[in-house]
């Protein structure tokens, strides 16, 4: 909630006007961590001499972590700190993280000395391991404060008890995406051309310095921002639902939800835009707001009785755990664009004329600018087409949105495992099987349409994922909501990383033969890997479209500027999916 004592200019806050600093922090942030993390399996394998899985599983175990610290920032936002401290002291832990990992690439006592050729390469040893770690660490648990409130911060910006405001929030979330996917772009090609031609130590000073601009233009926007108070923590509020909930298990359920507790005054600071309304699924639920003579109605015990508000927050959470986890084989799908696909393109002619390739790490342009470019055609063509169609302002729901994301996500992986075929095949032709350190005379665009496909699929389902978790979830948990959206895509990396340990240990030969292998891809299987992850999203979809017609909408009684209570019925609005 706002400060009570500035209210009025709090009105006058926010807006459109505070999205350049908001953008601007965006930008800067996207441009550090892609920057580091497009071409870091190249850093890891080139210059550290990790083995291949080894540095694939480290990269997708720091992706999981850093989405995973999210939870931690989402709490401390919505309990303590509020989203502005709560990006800016994040912003400079991020930072320091950054400088580390920095002086770990110019520093040559930081890492192992070069090899070349047929050279056997030096290992990192255990300290400069360490160093990398650590630093990685420090990058990840900045992110946790920075992921889970930037989003939920630029959409609070826009008051959801104004009609004209609230019809801009979903149009932030295309832009935020886009001006997110725009950064990555220069990141992928100017930051990765800098670390594979000129050096490490710029291609990572780069990154870090746009960090530090991040920070300076997020903190020039401060007397602009519409900063809403924290409301409390929410994780007890669902703690004491829960606990109340079990103390009265015994009571018969009531029938007539209007003797269900209701107290305006407590609920005041979390239900602003609107009071969540009964439902009735998980009744056992509704123990909690049953009135007993033990309780004091003018000021319960909240972990014997709560309000029914605070009953459907849980409810509402628990309701969006089927949609949360769908979205989880998604970015284990695509997840393999920076390890396996990126080794892939690294056998491959990327030469565009004699004297310039593309570096490998660049090879996700491709996703970036299919996303962009879908960004773009949805919003300004699409959403007029769906439009007329649905009746819907936004053109088509969020949920209908993430399904046509996870079936070109299927689409995605089963190209990759033919284009995977072809490049072994033109190795085979060429007698180059044995030969992983040549290069492949296959041109390197036979990978574009897996990327772009990828691409795709993340403009549609992605933002509908963010779309679903800030909509969805209760106002006062709106951090925690984009935690569980970067918590989804944690859960999604180590799940990568689980796959790859498992296919690589099971499908091992006594002849050395296995799908995934360290040193040599001609000779695996990579394809079968593809496939398996195809066959995964295929049952995932089917999961997915199960949940998705069953899902009920979070109802929501706002109050209309004539005072006038008017229900948003989330039943109604599923059946436009």
């Amino acid at each position: 909630m706002e400060n009570k004592n500035h209210q009025h200019s709090g009105k006058m806050k926010g807006g459109l006007r505070t999205m350049p600093f908001i953008f601007a922090n965006e930008i800067c942030e996207k441009l550090a961590v892609v920057g580091f993390g497009a071409n870091m399996i190249s850093y890891l394998t080139g210059q550290l001499h990790l083995p291949l899985t080894k540095a694939a599983n480290t990269l997708t175990n720091f992706s999981g972590t850093a989405s995973l610290t999210p939870l931690l920032g989402a709490f401390l936002a919505d309990a303590f700190a509020g989203r502005f401290w709560t990006i800016t002291i994040a912003s400079i832990i991020y930072q320091i993280g950054m400088i580390s990992l920095t002086l770990s690439a110019i520093l040559p006592k930081l890492r192992p000395p070069p090899c070349q050729g047929d050279q056997i390469c030096e290992v990192a040893d255990s300290g400069q391991i360490a160093i990398l770690y650590i630093s990685l660490l420090l990058t990840a648990i900045g992110s946790g404060g920075i992921r889970p409130c930037v989003v939920a911060f630029g959409a609070d910006q826009f008051d959801e008890t104004n009609s004209k405001q609230k019809t801009k929030t979903w149009k932030f979330f295309n832009w935020y995406y886009f001006c997110m996917g725009a950064s990555m772009l220069v990141a992928v090609t100017v930051i990765v051309y800098i670390q594979e031609n000129i050096g490490w130590g710029l291609g990572l000073g780069i990154p870090a310095i746009a960090m530090a601009i991040s920070i300076i233009a997020f903190i020039l926007g401060y007397p602009l921002y519409r900063n809403l108070d924290p409301a409390g923590s929410p994780f007890t509020r669902l703690l004491q639902v829960c606990v109340a909930a079990y103390r009265k298990r015994k009571l018969s359920e009531v029938t007539n939800p209007e003797m269900l507790y209701e107290n305006d005054e407590i609920d005041a600071d979390i239900s602003i835009a609107g009071k969540l309304v009964h439902t009735d699924h998980m009744r056992f639920l509704d123990n909690a707001a049953i009135v007993t003579e033990e309780d004091n109605r003018k000021s319960p015990d909240l972990w014997r009785l709560n309000t029914i508000h605070r009953v459907e927050e849980l409810k509402s959470l628990i309701r969006m755990g089927p949609i949360w986890a769908a979205g989880i084989l998604l970015i284990t799908a695509s997840a393999q664009q920076n390890t396996f696909s990126l080794q892939q393109a690294k056998t491959m002619n990327r030469h565009l004329t004699h004297s310039f390739q593309i570096p490998a790490g660049s090879m996700s342009v491709f996703t970036l600018t299919s996303m962009l470019s879908t960004i773009v055609i949805y919003d300004r063509l699409l959403v007029r087409i769906f439009r007329r169609i649905t009746g819907l302002e936004r053109g088509i729901t969020f949920l209908t949105r993430m399904g046509i994301g996870f079936v070109v996500s299927i689409l995605a992986t089963l190209v990759a495992g033919f284009v995977e075929i072809k490049r072994k095949h033109a190795a085979l032709d060429n007698g180059l099987l044995n030969h992983p350190n040549t290069m492949i005379p296959i041109s390197v665009f036979w990978l574009a349409p897996q990327y772009c496909l990828h691409g795709v699929a993340e403009a549609f389902m992605s933002i509908g994922h963010l779309e679903f978790f800030y909509d969805q979830a209760p106002e006062s948990m709106r951090s925690t909501a984009m935690a569980l959206f970067w918590s989804a895509i944690s859960a999604g990396s180590y799940t990568s990383t689980l796959l790859v340990t498992l296919v690589h240990k099971y499908t091992a030969g006594e002849n050395g033969s296995n799908w995934l292998p360290d040193k040599n891809l001609n000779m695996g299987k990579l394809e079968y890997f593809y496939w398996l992850i195809t066959l995964l999203q295929v049952a995932n979809l089917v999961y997915y479209i199960v949940c998705a017609k069953f899902y009920t909408f979070k109802p929501l009684e706002v109050m209309k500027q004539d005072d006038e209570p008017h229900k948003e019925n989330g039943v109604e609005l599923a059946t436009h999916v």
